[in-house]
Formats: structure tokens, C-alpha cells, sequence
């Protein structure tokens, strides 16, 4: 089993928990459930998948990867009620998964011979898309939205990050690695300790004269 595909594996889990759980906020049934946690655990890579014109979309290629989301489904179904806090539980979980599935979409990217910047956004899109999506349809304000909060932007210096070390040592497993780091570490500071971006503050005009 390649890198990739343990990434993309973990990746497909750990977002499927975080859609099973949104699902238990909405008290959807089993089905919803099911769905939720199928949207939101490959919604970010089929996009990649249909944008890089990959041969075959890596779930209809390998359906265990569906099976995978299914099992995270049913698995909240029956325990998400022993949870105190459900949303903090969705932030962290969200965490873990955009940390995985950023180096996945960068990888992909990479050995398809993209160049720097596709291979940056396609692993921003692999870690957002699957969220927005689970968001959006649960009528939830999307985590990539929130204001000025370390999300496309922890992405964004994770995927950087995997560029310049697979530039400076060459292609190596250490550059996922490291990519996977920066981006938990950025998007968990701004959990823990309220790290954000500057956000954008409306001001009247000046009077002219």
C-alpha cells in the first residue's frame, strides 16, 4: 500500500467522522448519515480527481474507499450521543483530516507532473471542498468561512511547505510529512490559541470636501 493511498484512506475516515457527526447535530436518520459522511469524505478528492483529468476518480477506481465512509457513519450513529461537546469534537476531527488530506491532493498533483501552483491548490481544494460541502448542505456555517480563523491559509503554508522540501532534498515521503505537520500545527493554534488572519473592517468614507 502506497503513501498516497494511506493517506487518502485516513483522510476519507476521519471526514466522514466529522460528517457523521454534523449529521447527529441535524438528527438526520442512518441514510443521512451515510450520505453526509459520503459527501464530505471524498468531496474534496473527486474534485481534485475531475480537475487534474485523473484517469479514473480514486473512489469509483477503489469503492472500499465509500465503504470506509460508511463504516465511520454507522460507527457516530450509535456513539455520537456520548459526546459532550459535539462541535469541538467536528473542529479537531476537521483538523486531523485537513492535515491528511492536504499532502494527499499535493501528492496526486505532484506525480502527475503538475507544476507549483496547481499542486497548491489542488491540495488546498483535497482538504476544503469535502467540508464546505458537508457544511453548506447541513446548512452550517462553513469552517473555511469562519472569520479570520488559520484554515485555507494553514493549507496553504502546508502545501507551500511540501514544495520547498521536496525542492531542496528531492522527492521524498518527508516532504508529505512535513506538509501534514505545518498544516495541523497552524490550523490547531488557531483552535487552541486564536491565531487568525487579519480580517477586513468596513469604514465609513471620508468626507470630501
Amino acid at each position: 500500500m502506497t503513501l498516497l493511498v494511506v493517506l487518502d484512506y485516513l483522510s476519507v475516515f476521519i471526514f466522514a467522522l466529522t460528517g457523521a457527526l454534523v449529521a447527529s447535530r441535524a438528527q438526520l436518520d442512518l441514510l443521512g448519515f451515510l450520505f453526509i459522511a459520503s459527501l464530505t469524505a471524498v468531496g474534496g478528492g473527486t474534485v481534485r480527481d475531475l480537475l487534474v483529468n485523473r484517469e479514473v476518480v480514486f473512489w469509483i477506481a477503489n469503492p472500499w474507499y465509500i465503504g470506509t465512509a460508511c463504516v465511520a457513519a454507522v460507527l457516530v450513529f450509535f456513539t455520537a450521543h456520548l459526546l459532550e461537546n459535539r462541535r469541538r469534537a467536528i473542529d479537531w476531527l476537521d483538523a486531523g483530516a485537513l492535515a491528511v488530506a492536504v499532502p494527499a491532493g499535493v501528492g496526486v498533483a505532484l506525480n502527475l507532473g503538475h507544476g507549483p501552483a496547481v499542486v497548491v491548490i489542488m491540495g488546498m481544494m483535497t482538504g476544503a471542498f469535502g467540508g464546505l460541502m458537508r457544511d453548506v448542505v447541513c446548512n452550517e456555517v462553513p469552517l473555511v468561512l469562519r472569520q479570520g480563523e488559520l484554515y485555507l491559509s494553514a493549507a496553504f503554508a502546508g502545501a507551500l511547505v511540501a514544495l520547498a522540501v521536496r525542492f531542496a532534498i528531492g522527492p521524498t515521503p518527508l516532504a508529505l510529512l512535513a506538509c501534514a505537520v505545518v498544516t495541523f500545527l497552524l490550523r490547531a493554534g488557531s483552535m487552541a490559541f486564536g491565531w487568525k488572519l487579519p480580517v477586513y473592517k468596513s469604514r465609513p468614507p471620508r468626507n470630501r470636501m
